[in-house]
């Protein structure tokens, strides 16, 4: 008996080879999800970065170093990250079309590794905020390239998860933060190392992707669209398929769906006008906004970035306790993402968005209704409920908006128009928490328990937007996801596959086989 696969399109499912093996007992699969880990591993710099600011916030050798800052002077250590990522969004989308996926991800781990050296050399507020603001600008040239290689390279039938668990690395990189910072901080509580090595670790990670990157392949849609047809197809004969008897199904049909993709998306336009040119694209980008807005302002930056103010609003104060806490729930956040991310192809995405989006809503007014108690009554039972209802809010919160924050947005977005529509999601998200870095410490200083109100509104709000217009894309390939938006592509008879030369465009269906039953 074949072993079961979550569904997938019946042109894809015609030519996939028969197998019992898993992915792990085939040679050519396990070097290319093992390759593949140098781009997966980068979305922990932002992480890193988040429980960073956390931790440091309740070390009294950061505090002293830096005058104790709070309000507006706090908000602005926290928002330079944001500010820095969307200084540099702009070239992002330019140096990967123009240099490629590879290159322009080898950059921004390089920028990541010498940001990360002057965060930890702060000597004053005005280096620091500098400092944050480089870290931010490299995450963001390391992170949009590496999720266009990941969707752009995978295997056909391993994309869904592997560009799924690429953001759930975000709390990989918050782990090593929370606990590098707790141990710092207990091994020495009130010395400079407490925080400055954990600023320092931030640049270990980047470093180990660098020693690796030269062994990792292009894209084969980006070598495509540059008319390095050969050099494409052999990568996917080396990756995608075991044997020469495979190669020919497989990998033709391939090569046939990203030509015909890429010549119809040129015909359109490349530009960035072509974002709203028409009315399938139109919706996408309404999605892709609508994403990278609901990340941020559906609660999480309380407990990212202003976890230690929301602590002492139910009075744990204690830098101890809360370095604890913030490790425990970074944590919890990886288990949690990475379990969702292998339930994007078993249960859809959109049912996760409503499942997160209800999830949510519900932890975050019981969240709100314990502070509230607490404030008025100091019951220790409601502060701990608090502390509690963190933790089911984000399990929620990971359900959907950690694997698919930039897994579903690739997914819609076509070729032509994929990096910018990330660089436009990527700006919406940024802008975002820059915003909310702000207005946060201030919202909590002065208001304190009822600014999580604002939070519960929002979350309704976007329960019922995820309900009416977010689609489904289980089971389609890249190429095939148009069909959602723009309709049916039309028939033409295959042509070679010389550089330069594409192939006509091939009909793509929307049709879905009950089961894959392969790779």
């Amino acid at each position: 008996m074949e072993r079961k696969r979550p569904p997938i399109s019946a042109a894809l499912a015609a030519v996939l080879p028969p197998t019992l093996k898993p992915w792990y007992c085939q040679g050519h699969l396990v070097r290319l999800n093992a390759l593949l880990l140098v781009p997966l591993l980068s979305s922990t710099v932002v992480g890193y970065d988040g429980a960073l600011i956390n931790g440091m916030q309740s070390l009294p050798a950061f505090k002293a170093s830096f005058s104790s800052p709070t309000g507006a002077r706090l908000g602005l250590i926290i928002a330079a990250q944001g500010l820095g990522s969307l200084i540099a969004l702009p070239v992002v989308p330019q140096m990967c079309d123009r240099l490629g996926r590879r290159p322009a991800l080898a950059i921004g781990l390089a920028f990541t590794v010498m940001s990360a050296a002057i965060n930890a050399c702060s000597v004053n507020y005005a280096m620091l905020v500098a400092a944050r603001a480089l870290v931010g600008a490299g995450a963001v040239l390391a992170i949009q390239p590496a999720a266009l290689l990941i969707a752009e390279l995978a295997f056909p039938t391993h994309r869904p998860v592997l560009t799924a668990i690429f953001w759930p690395g975000f709390y990989l990189g918050s782990l090593g933060a929370a606990w590098s910072t707790y141990a710092a901080g207990t091994r020495w509580p009130e010395a400079q190392w407490s925080w400055r090595l954990p600023c320092a670790v931030q640049g270990a990670l980047p470093v180990c992707q660098l020693l690796f990157i030269a062994l990792l392949p292009e894209s084969p849609r980006w070598l495509v669209a540059r008319g390095h047809n050969t050099e494409a197809l052999d990568i996917l004969r080396r990756y995608h398929v075991a044997t020469e008897a495979e190669l020919e199904p497989l990998v033709e049909l391939e090569m046939a769906e990203i030509n015909a993709a890429i010549e119809i998306e040129r015909a359109a336009g490349e530009g960035w006008s072509t974002l709203l040119m028409t009315p399938g694209n139109r919706r996408r980008m309404l999605i892709v906004v609508c994403v990278g807005a609901f990340a941020m302002w559906n609660g999480v930056t309380i407990g990212s970035f202003s976890l230690p103010l929301a602590l002492e609003t139910v009075g744990v104060k204690d830098s101890h306790s809360q370095t604890l806490i913030n490790g425990l729930l970074q944590l919890f956040n990886f288990l949690s993402a990475i379990g969702a991310a292998f339930l994007v192809d078993r249960l859809g995405r959109r049912p996760l968005f409503l499942w997160s989006g209800g999830g949510m809503l519900v932890a975050f007014v019981a969240l709100t209704a314990c502070a509230g108690v607490f404030n008025e009554t100091k019951s220790p039972a409601a502060g701990k409920g608090l502390i509690a209802l963190v933790f089911v809010y984000f399990f929620h919160y990971d359900i959907a908006y950690t694997p698919l924050l930039l897994a579903y947005p690739t997914e819609l977005l076509p070729f032509t128009v994929r990096a910018k529509g990330l660089t436009v999601e990527l700006a919406v998200f940024y802008a975002s928490l820059v915003v909310l870095s702000f207005i946060n410490p201030i919202g909590l200083a002065n208001i304190g328990w009822k600014y999580y109100l604002v939070f519960c509104g929002l979350l309704l709000g976007m329960l019922i937007i995820s309900f009416l217009l977010f689609p489904e894309t289980r089971g389609y390939t890249l190429e095939e996801v148009a069909c959602i938006f723009d309709g049916p592509r039309i028939d033409h008879e295959q042509s070679n596959l010389e550089d330069g030369q594409p192939i006509p465009p091939m009909t793509i269906t929307a049709s879905t086989a009950d089961d894959g039953g392969r790779n």
